[in-house]
């Protein structure tokens, strides 16, 4: 049995996945901001972002290995972020569908000096929708949490989704299987 970690996130999905998992956890969040330079790859923005939040809880973590992590979205070459509003959640999600994007999570566990850092990334086609249907979504489901406006294991995900090529729980906010894999180098 795993030794229990310190998760620093309060996304609903990455506790539920470690729950699926069965890896013991608590949860310590201490607000960082998530802001990265322009220009940054995507796959170093979600790194960046996820040591940020790492580096935040270590102290309070007590020599505990503290796992982090952010998950971005990305249509060619553009980072979508969290929407806003409404019209924004909409303007993401019309831009989407009929389009491959990527879904990056950036992926850090830390233990004293001890740091893995990686990335994991998922590519998604959504079939083309209707703006009933993606207005339909975003007023039942308020996505307004979810990177790229969507969480794939809702409705839209559901009927939207066209193909997924990667690891769906990445889409989720955490590639689970491989967290596990890092975390057992670890903690043993």
């Amino acid at each position: 049995m795993m030794n229990k970690i310190i998760l620093a996130s309060q996304s609903p999905r990455r506790k539920q996945l470690l729950e699926w998992a069965e890896v013991p956890f608590e949860v310590i969040v201490k607000e960082t901001d998530e802001y990265f330079s322009p220009g940054i790859a995507p796959e170093e923005a979600a790194l960046y972002i996820a040591r940020n939040k790492a580096a935040a809880v270590q102290e309070a973590a007590g020599g505990r290995v503290v796992l982090a992590a952010d998950t971005i979205v990305v249509l060619g070459d553009h980072i979508i972020g969290k929407p806003v509003h409404r019209e924004d959640a909409i303007s993401m999600l019309l831009a989407l569908q009929g389009e491959k994007h990527r879904v990056i999570t950036g992926v850090v566990i830390l233990q004293g000096e001890k740091e893995i850092a990686f990335t994991d990334v998922t590519e998604v086609e959504f079939h083309e929708l209707s703006e009933e249907q993606i207005e339909y979504y975003v007023d039942k489901y308020k996505p307004y949490d979810k990177a790229g406006a969507y969480a794939i294991q809702e409705w839209i995900g559901v009927v939207g989704i066209k193909s997924i090529t990667g690891d769906f729980y990445n889409v989720m906010g955490l590639p689970v299987s491989r967290v596990v894999g890092e975390l057992e180098k670890v903690i043993g």
